[in-house]
């Protein structure tokens, strides 16, 4: 990885993709520290201390400290996160919208236009739930309808303003806009938990081998995560030799591969969500229940339960074949292996490849969403044995992981396409 950024270092459009990427993600913290108006900052935090298990918690996690702060870019880049998923689901649902994404690059356009349309309007959605929790918890220093109008306007055009950025990342800079801008709100988070450390350190709750002991449980963590990334099983695919004119194609073997991740952090963003809606739900009350059935119940959602743990592993198992589903189709991947004239030895083409096509990417997915759901338990189980909030941590490493690599990825690609001859060696 540092080689590769050395070497794109050394070519000059590539250098300043970088610093133009680079210049993108210092306005993103900038942003980050410039306060909403009629909020008070200090009642928020205590709010989001009372409800870490929330989905409040998470989004603090992914914004880098600025959804506790109430800033400008207090909502980050996750109404236009949403906003892709949903059109992505409906492209698959609604046939007018697939014709659009298979229309080539206008149709594409009409699909992102869309798509930024329901990124402001999941903005404002979202801006004034914001709004109406810190409200009933007394963090509006103003009451009425001019400051409500204000905080939701500035919330919204943040969101705004970094579906932006994230655009011209992709065009000017080095690509994958909204993973780095993610990427930069997650390392913003370093600072602080090395301060919790440290501070966990000085109250006896960790000793120094127990410091050790995380670092290198971390980095075993952070390893097994670069492999299941980059692994894949490749399913051999031969072609067969045919006669044009004069010309003889084909014959040769190639392979199709499928990526034990195919989805990513998605699933684990969407079992989050669920497990920790009951918390959420009893966030926007003002009387939270200490006792009887309810008390219970929510007790039952919280992330030192059992029962959180399990329905959060099950969901992101459920979640996963669920989003492979609606991404992978093993009909249309035979057809297009039989329309170019290819087969998989041993197998038949049609109806056949289709079926062992289907069987593979199931045993991969399984595969893929056990690791999905082990990472995203380790740190809870930690959490429940350590005393030491760890809730979000696999589902940062993965991000982080993740654009780390697909960052390279597209770094390298681009120094391939201009045959850079030190890359090439």
């Amino acid at each position: 990885m540092v080689e590769t950024i050395r070497n794109a270092w050394k070519i000059k459009e590539l250098r300043n993709k970088i610093l133009f990427t680079l210049m993108i993600i210092v306005v993103f913290r900038v942003g980050c520290a410039i306060p909403v108006p009629f909020l008070n900052p200090a009642a928020i935090q205590a709010f989001l201390q009372a409800n870490s298990d929330t989905i409040f918690g998470y989004f603090d996690m992914l914004t880098g400290g600025a959804f506790a702060q109430a800033t400008l870019f207090a909502m980050s880049i996750t109404p236009y996160i949403n906003a892709s998923i949903i059109i992505q689901l409906l492209t698959v649902a609604i046939p007018a919208l697939e014709r659009m994404s298979k229309d080539g690059d206008e149709g594409r356009k009409k699909l992102t236009r869309i798509t930024r349309y329901v990124t402001i309007a999941l903005g404002m959605v979202q801006g004034f739930g914001y709004y109406a929790v810190l409200n009933s918890y007394g963090a509006v220093s103003e009451k009425g309808f001019f400051p409500g109008l204000v905080i939701v306007a500035t919330f919204t055009a943040g969101t705004a303003l970094l579906m932006w950025l994230a655009d011209q990342v992709n065009d000017k800079g080095i690509g994958n806009g909204i993973s780095i801008i993610l990427f930069a709100g997650i390392i913003a988070r370093a600072i602080p938990s090395i301060q919790s450390l440290i501070a966990y350190m000085q109250v006896g709750t960790l000793n120094i081998i127990g410091v050790i002991a995380l670092l290198v449980g971390a980095l075993a963590i952070v390893a097994f995560v670069v492999w299941i990334t980059n692994a894949e099983r490749r399913i051999p695919i031969q072609y067969a030799k045919r006669v044009v004119g004069r010309k003889m194609y084909g014959g040769q073997s190639s392979h199709l591969p499928i990526k034990v991740n195919m989805t990513g952090v998605l699933p684990i963003i969407f079992a989050s969500a669920i497990v920790s809606l009951p918390a959420t739900i009893v966030a926007f009350l003002p009387n939270k229940p200490t006792t009887g059935f309810w008390a219970g119940f929510l007790n039952m959602f919280s992330t030192s339960s059992p029962v959180y743990a399990a329905l959060y592993f099950i969901l992101i198992i459920l979640f996963s074949y669920f989003y492979v589903a609606i991404q992978f189709n093993p009909v249309e991947m035979s057809n297009n292996i039989k329309k170019n004239g290819g087969f998989i030895p041993g197998i038949r083409p049609g109806k056949p490849t289709s079926d062992f096509i289907a069987k593979v990417t199931s045993k991969i997915t399984l595969f893929g969403a056990l690791f999905l759901a082990i990472i995203a338990a380790i740190p809870i189980i930690l959490t429940n044995f350590t005393s030491i909030n760890l809730s979000f941590s696999g589902t940062s490493v993965l991000i982080l992981v993740g654009v780390a690599l697909e960052t390279v990825k597209q770094m390298e690609s681009q120094m391939l396409m201009r045959h850079y001859k030190g890359f090439l060696e």
